[in-house]
């Protein structure tokens, strides 16, 4: 009885869906559907173990209904719909359906397929739970077994026909080839509309995707790319398609072009790395399109479900295949374009930025592109820090070498090119790798060397790497940098060990101090002694070899005697370039020679400087020495005043002055000398030395050795008033010692004419009671010594004063001028000079 019930419903259902969708009496219908056979089918879809691939959500189902039934403006059925499922949802127990959501979906699916024909409803419902119950993998039906067996047997009993054999529906064939006939139709249609077939086009698209002009799609130089004349007639999508993937052709052109148009000379090995790279990707490329080639020969169906087979090209096919091999060849135009004009390390570091990207399809062929391309770069790089070699025939790696003296090896011999330093590669590093590399050949050319191999091996095996060709490429950064590290701090270390041991630099720097510097105090008194009446004559008439003779007497009379033979033999006597009246102590220095590999620290210009300091300290200390030799002058004579008791009071008085004048002027000259002395030798050389020894003890290269010599250096210059920023002190300072040295001549003349006057007198005591001829100046007496002794002391207080005068204005204008220097050094120079108010306080008038 129930079987029957759900018959009967079942019957009412698709008669219901029958009358609702013909539109015509079924006889006379060609295509209509037997009411027996369109039950069958029903009840064979019905009974089936098929299930939709949606999840089972009677709430969400009847939720789905409501919602499109009021988005159709059905708002009172949408209202009814809610009505009948709350009365259905709450029929529970027994003779109600289990399953409500399997008959919800049915009702749905049935409501959207109720506007199409009458053969389509049917297939449409079954296809629908069909489809879906194969992706889904079949879930029970509405009914179970049982049921659905009676179901049939009843269908069999009352609705016999012939449209059922076996449970299955026999679907009528088309009797007169209408489908066919629409088919052929639309085929005619399609040719009337195209002057070109797709297959035409689909081949000429794989010609120029070769570079290759096909029969319709041809490179014009105008347009500069590939194009379908607009004479022939296609469609606009098909044209907008065909000129889309044209742009292929155009691409490969461009790489092809490069890539065959390279010479090795004009892109050098980075260049020729990078060209076979893109040789095997366009190699790869034309085993794609051979594919596309074969794929092509087979014909296009006209409907894709009625081809035989599915092996055939059609515009929509190409652009899928089309899609990655896009990709890659607008990526290598771009590289291309970015590289026309570069090469080596600026073409690495060019593609290397091009690598920045989020795409792994393009991360990935680029990263493969650079290790390849970058091979070259990188065997430079091991072959300069390992073996010292710049093997780089065109000009590509950033390290650049020039034939230069071996004595400017180290600075001018190689040097970093900004442009060819990729950006993968950091400044820093790079001046590691420059460093590395000049010390292998300071080592082998400067110092006659070959420990370096040995450390670089060392340097290789700690960071794995071997001596050999390869163990280094692209994307291996932090080997690159420990194998630099690595053989930097081998090479430096043995690089140092052999300054300081075999060429013994700190005992060269050592004797300069001593000797240019004037640090050896007793070889420089003896060496000025010596020299002094010499280089009082004109410069023109001094013999240098005389003076080379005197300055070995000088080393032998002192402690440098002791001193290694080989500093000894780099000393040497240098008069430098003068004019006619020049005197030999403006002129005469010493000069000391730095052979190789020293001379890469101490090179022309450093001499040069030192040069400059020497003269200096020179002058300082002929001005002491002449202080010096103004105190012996003066202090045997100060009490010749006793030889003139007989004379006047008023010209024993002048004479008193006089002496008293030249004695307080020496004092104030001698004053300022010895500070400015005392600050220069142990304030400004001795500090400076110390600093420089200290920096010597934990240099790690070379460039600190260079770079703490160069410090010491300056600092003395600086220190010492020779810097440009002290040019006016400087300046002020030497007229001081001019000033000095005319002081020196002075109080010469003075005392020598007190002396004179002192002889005079004595002799006029001796031969006063003899007969003397008329006319001698004995006779003159005393009033005649008394008037030439007060002309005499006259004339040498005038010039006093102006010499005392002069010197003060001059060192007012000295000391005003110190607290304003940067240096602080030369501000302590003030406090020395005045500590005791001795240029502040009032003086007495002499």
């Amino acid at each position: 009885m129930e079987d029957q019930k759900i018959l009967d419903l079942v019957k009412e259902l698709v008669h219901r869906l029958q009358s609702q969708n013909l539109q015509k009496p079924p006889s006379k219908n060609p295509d209509s559907i037997n009411p027996n056979q369109a039950l069958r089918y029903a009840i064979r879809i019905l009974s089936s173990r098929l299930t939709p691939s949606i999840v089972a959500d009677e709430a969400s189902m009847a939720e789905s209904i409501k919602r499109q039934l009021a988005t159709q403006g059905k708002s009172s059925q949408a209202l009814a719909f809610a009505d009948l499922y709350s009365k259905f949802a709450s029929k529970t127990g027994t003779g109600s359906v289990n399953n409500k959501w399997a008959v919800l979906y049915l009702l749905k699916v049935i409501s959207e397929d109720r506007n199409i024909t009458k053969k389509q409803s049917i297939s449409r419902v079954s296809n629908s739970v069909f489809v879906n119950s194969a992706v889904s993998g079949g879930l029970p039906a509405l009914f179970d077994g049982e049921l659905s067996e009676n179901l049939k047997s009843l269908c069999n009993r009352e609705m016999p026909g012939k449209g059922w054999s076996g449970g299955v529906l026999l679907v009528s064939k088309d009797p007169e080839n209408i489908r066919d006939k629409a088919f052929r139709e639309f085929a005619n249609l399609v040719k009337e509309e195209n002057d070109v077939s797709e297959e035409t086009l689909v081949r000429d698209l794989l010609y120029s995707a070769r570079g290759i002009d096909g029969s319709k799609v041809k490179f014009d130089e105008n347009v500069d790319g590939y194009v379908l004349p607009n004479s022939i007639k296609v469609p606009r999508a098909t044209r907008v398609m065909v000129q889309k993937l044209s742009e292929l052709g155009w691409l490969f052109k461009k790489v092809y072009g490069y890539v065959s148009d390279s010479k090795a000379e004009d892109v050098g090995t980075v260049g020729q790395a990078f060209c076979a790279s893109l040789q095997e990707e366009l190699t790869e490329y034309h085993k794609l399109l051979a594919v596309l080639d074969a794929q092509a020969m087979n014909p296009i169906p006209l409907v894709s479900d009625s081809a035989s087979s599915w092996d055939y090209l059609s515009l929509r096919r190409l652009s899928v295949w089309f899609t990655e091999p896009m990709v890659k060849m607008r990526l290598m135009a771009v590289l291309v374009d970015s590289c026309k004009v570069l090469k080596g390390g600026a073409m690495a570091g060019a593609i290397h930025m091009h690598a920045q990207h989020g795409d792994p399809l393009v991360h990935e062929f680029m990263s493969r592109l650079l290790r390849r391309v970058c091979s070259p770069l990188f065997e430079m790089v091991r072959s300069w820090v390992l073996e010292g070699e710049l093997e780089d025939r065109y000009a590509e790696f950033f390290v650049v070498g020039q034939p230069v003296k071996a004595e400017s090896l180290w600075s001018e011999g190689y040097r970093l090119d900004a442009r060819m330093l990729p950006s993968f590669i950091s400044p820093s590093l790079a001046s590691r790798i420059l460093r590395t590399g000049k010390s292998i050949n300071f080592l082998r050319v400067c110092c006659e060397d070959r420990g370096w191999a040995d450390a670089a091996m060392e340097a290789a095996a700690a960071s794995g790497t071997t001596t050999g060709k390869g163990g280094l490429g692209y994307g291996e950064s932090d080997e690159l940098e420990l194998l630099v590290v690595e053989a930097a701090k081998r090479i430096d270390k043995h690089l140092m060990k052999v300054m300081y041991n075999r060429y013994k630099f700190k005992e060269h720097c050592l004797a300069i101090k001593r000797y240019l510097l004037l640090g050896q105090g007793d070889f420089v008194q003896y060496l000025m002694d010596k020299v002094g009446p010499e280089l009082s004559e004109p410069a023109n008439t001094i013999s240098t070899f005389k003076l080379a003779g005197l300055l070995e007497t000088a080393v032998q009379s002192s402690n440098a005697q002791y001193d290694d033979h080989d500093i000894l033999d780099r000393l040497r006597v240098k008069m430098m370039p003068h004019n006619t009246g020049d005197r030999g102590w403006d002129m005469f220095s010493l000069e000391y020679e730095a052979r190789v590999p020293l001379n890469t620290v101490f090179t022309e210009s450093v001499m040069e400087r030192y040069l400059r300091i020497f003269n200096f300290l020179w002058k300082l200390r002929r001005v002491e020495h002449a202080l010096i030799r103004a105190w012996k002058t003066m202090k045997p004579n100060c009490i010749t005043s006793h030889s003139f008791i007989k004379l006047q009071q008023t010209v024993k008085m002048q004479l008193l002055s006089t002496l008293r004048r030249c004695q307080v002027l020496w004092d104030e000259m001698n004053h300022f000398i010895s500070n400015l002395q005392y600050y220069i030798m142990f304030e400004v050389l001795e500090v400076s030395w110390s600093n420089f020894s200290n920096e010597m003890e934990v240099a790690k290269d070379l460039d600190d050795l260079l770079s703490a010599h160069e410090k010491y250096l300056h600092s003395i210059v600086e220190k010492s008033l020779l810097g440009e920023r002290s040019q006016s002190l400087y300046e002020t300072l030497f007229i001081l010692f001019d000033h000095i040295l005319r002081f020196r001549s002075l109080a010469d003349r003075l005392y020598e004419g007190i002396h004179e006057l002192q002889m005079r007198s004595i002799n006029s005591q001796k031969q006063r009671g003899e007969s003397l001829e008329p006319g001698s100046w004995v006779t003159d007496g005393k009033k005649a010594l008394t008037q030439q002794a007060s002309k005499f002391l006259s004339h040498m207080g005038k010039e006093l004063d102006d010499i005392g005068k002069k010197y003060s204005s001059l060192l007012k204008g000295f000391i005003s001028q110190l607290p304003v220097q940067q240096h602080i050094d030369l501000k302590f120079l003030l406090f020395r000079l005045d500590f005791t108010e001795f240029y502040t306080r009032p003086r007495a008038v002499l």
